[in-house]
């Protein structure tokens, strides 16, 4: 192979893989949504032709959500919405409880200027989405706040772990908020409160909040859970996104 096709090639995997990720990005914001409901089949013919792309990109986004945990492929089926239980958010969010504490603590005692900037910032932005009831909009600051507080601990490790079981919550997070008319007033002070007390040095206060945070998120999503099931039937087991 000359150097030039060796160029080539390695342009044409670059320029494909890029693509893939804003398949995977696109995707991601239809399921986070709500577009693509737990349990529904993906059809790859009209996702492909609606998102102008060949197979080849679709399917490598479609592994990727999978791995990120939104997406499940079956036997015979083909690619669906994954369906989280209940028991299982309620592990991931004691998970995420966890994760939370270490990086309030964190936080309260070394958070560079830049982080708390940012933080601030998406506050304003948060209140915003809550004068306009904007729930989509506030549901990605939501995720964009904690993950900016996650990347601002510095540990690459952790800032994996934090999203990947973001992602999953992704699923849980936005019809929790829709199901609870009151609920964008009180995710905002509450998320303002952590800020400010993480501002302050505060980790006590900081720690105690988070907890808070956490406990009330938990309770939106097992009533949003509840309200599915009791407008679906009972004999499902999947939860809508949250």
């Amino acid at each position: 192979m000359s150097s030039n096709e060796s160029s080539t090639t390695a342009i044409e995997l670059l320029q494909r893989h890029s693509l893939a990720m804003l398949v995977q990005e696109s995707l991601e914001r239809s399921i986070v949504s709500g577009e693509f409901a737990p349990g529904e089949k993906l059809n790859e013919v009209e996702i492909a032709t609606r998102l102008n792309v060949s197979r080849g990109p679709l399917r490598e986004a479609f592994r990727a959500l999978e791995q990120a945990g939104l997406l499940k492929t079956e036997k015979n089926r083909g690619v669906m919405v994954r369906i989280v239980s209940l028991r299982e958010a309620e592990e991931i969010y004691e998970v995420r409880a966890m994760l939370d504490e270490s990086v309030a603590r964190r936080l309260a005692n070394h958070m560079t200027p830049q982080t708390l900037a940012a933080l601030k910032a998406i506050i304003v932005a948060m209140k915003a989405a809550r004068k306009t009831r904007d729930i989509a909009r506030y549901t990605a600051l939501n995720v964009q706040l904690h993950d900016a507080m996650v990347a601002g601990v510095g540990n690459q490790h952790l800032t994996g772990t934090y999203r990947h079981l973001v992602r999953q919550l992704g699923l849980l997070r936005q019809a929790a908020l829709e199901a609870d008319l009151s609920a964008l007033s009180e995710s905002v002070a509450e998320h303002e409160k952590i800020v400010n007390a993480l501002a302050a040095g505060d980790e006590a206060q900081a720690v105690a909040l988070v907890r808070e945070h956490v406990a009330h998120g938990l309770g939106r999503m097992r009533r949003a859970h509840e309200h599915w099931a009791a407008s679906t039937g009972p004999s499902s087991t999947a939860l809508t996104q949250t």
